[in-house]
């Protein structure tokens, strides 16, 4: 049977409960025994007191036999079988009730003595003496019993005391242990769970979907983990179709400089027909070759160009494969190259022989994103932007550098920057989602960036990539 946190936190406080319960009983009922004790030891102190009084009076009866002294005997032997009788009763329950009636029969046959001791009539010399002598015995036996009775009740008082402390030291250690594995069950099952939901979260702000373990505790933790991993799992299916809408916003800008770029192959191809079509009489077959060939050339370009725009708007499964960065870039550089007006430069210094594990459409939806943020960085010619990479064996990373001469970012504006629907752009132009997507991208190839910019200087975006130097030299044999 499996029990869920509700019910284990239930149980455990119920069990907490009772357990205070029990000591609280335990240790109520041996303060009450104390206190009866301590009581006894009262009426036993009472007690002495008495019979040291009892055997003051009998003693002076004894020297001088006035009649004062033995009614005063008498009163105080009274008194104490008063006082007998008052605490019998309480402690009838008790180890020492069976001292009290010794005490009590010791009490009532030294009366007796006494009583016949003084009542007249002829005795001996020797019956008076041996009277005498039990009385005294009697009388001794009286004192040793109180004294006994204060001794045992005191020495009960210290036991039970002992037992309390150690009944109280082994409940602290059993309630600590208890409430060390209640903290235990409540870290484990619900700060933990809570402690790695909330690192996940941050997580998935920065791109990454990697789902949550699953652990079998058939509780509310396993159902919270499970929801979770179904709401990152849709997370995904929805950045995915942002990343395709944006995608597809992106192409929108970039159909009209296509379409530009499309229309000079069209015009030389055109051009080579109609040269070939006026001179085909006339022109020798060289000559035709010639302007067959520079139609060819330009049919080829408008193919890369459409090829390139099919390429970035099909939409694929992310896979990581083995591709030269300097392929990428240039594609990416072919499609935005419309988008860049004079007065502004792009730089290309990525070698060829740079292998890196990519996926080429996400790898090319980065770059296009950032060079369109430069582009629009830039207010005023003249201004470049530079696409830089190189390899760092020593840290087994590629550093990818895309820098602008634009107007830069504030910097209290710059930990922002990644944030979904951040945007320093005005109203209409941005929507804030280009960098987060970025980040989430670079997140996948298990890849860092980073962004510095100065205002009116520019901004540089660093890409760190994971990068095998021995693909790069295998490459370069071949």
């Amino acid at each position: 049977m499996y029990l869920n946190i509700r019910q284990k936190v239930i149980l455990g406080f119920t069990a907490c409960v009772l357990a205070i319960g029990f000591i609280g009983g335990f240790s109520y009922h041996y303060l009450h025994a104390i206190e009866l004790k301590q009581h006894v030891v009262q009426i036993a102190d009472d007690l002495r007191e008495i019979v040291l009084e009892i055997r003051r009076y009998e003693k002076n009866y004894l020297l001088y036999g006035q009649e004062e002294d033995f009614k005063q005997n008498q009163a105080y032997t009274q008194k104490a079988l008063e006082v007998l009788a008052t605490i019998m009763a309480e402690v009838k329950n008790l180890k020492v009730a069976s001292q009290m009636d010794t005490f009590k029969k010791d009490l009532i046959d030294y009366q007796g003595l006494m009583k016949q001791l003084a009542s007249p009539g002829e005795r001996s010399l020797a019956d008076s003496r041996g009277l005498e002598e039990q009385l005294r015995t009697r009388g001794k036996a009286l004192v040793d019993l109180s004294v006994q009775l204060v001794a045992f009740e005191r020495l009960r008082i210290l036991e039970i005391i002992t037992t309390l402390k150690t009944q109280l030291l082994i409940s602290v250690v059993v309630f600590l242990a208890f409430m060390g594995f209640m903290i235990y069950i409540v870290n484990r099952k619900i700060i933990l769970p809570l402690r790695v939901i909330e690192n996940t979260t941050k997580r998935i702000a920065q791109g990454d979907f990697k789902p949550l373990p699953v652990l079998d505790t058939r509780d509310e933790t396993q159902r919270v983990v499970e929801a979770f991993n179904r709401m990152v799992a849709e997370l995904e299916r929805r950045q995915d179709q942002l990343v395709q809408g944006k995608k597809m916003s992106s192409l929108g800008v970039l159909t009209a400089g296509i379409a530009h770029q499309l229309n000079n192959p069209l015009n030389n191809i055109s051009t080579s027909c109609q040269i070939i079509l006026e001179e085909l009489d006339q022109a020798d077959l060289e000559f035709v070759r010639k302007m067959l060939t520079n139609v060819e050339q330009e049919v080829y370009r408008a193919r890369d160009i459409v090829k390139g725009l099919l390429e970035f708007s099909r939409v694929q499964e992310f896979s990581l494969k083995l591709i030269p960065l300097e392929d990428v870039v240039k594609r990416s550089i072919r499609l935005i190259s419309s988008q860049v007006p004079p007065g502004v430069d792009l730089v290309d210094e990525v070698p060829w022989d740079l292998i890196l594990k990519l996926d080429a459409q996400r790898m090319q939806e980065v770059l296009l994103n950032l060079l369109m943020n430069a582009i629009q960085a830039i207010k005023e010619s003249p201004g470049e932007i530079r696409i830089a990479a190189a390899p760092d064996p020593e840290h087994h990373e590629a550093v990818i550098t895309i820098e602008d001469t634009g107007v830069g970012i504030p910097k209290e504006e710059l930990d922002l920057v990644f944030d979904p629907f951040y945007t320093t752009k005005e109203v209409g132009v941005g929507t804030g989602l280009g960098l987060s997507i970025v980040y989430g991208i670079i997140e996948k190839h298990h890849g860092r960036i980073a962004v510095e910019s100065k205002q009116g200087e520019g901004t540089r975006f660093t890409i760190r990539m994971p990068y095998n130097p021995e693909v790069k030299s295998e490459r370069a044999a071949s």
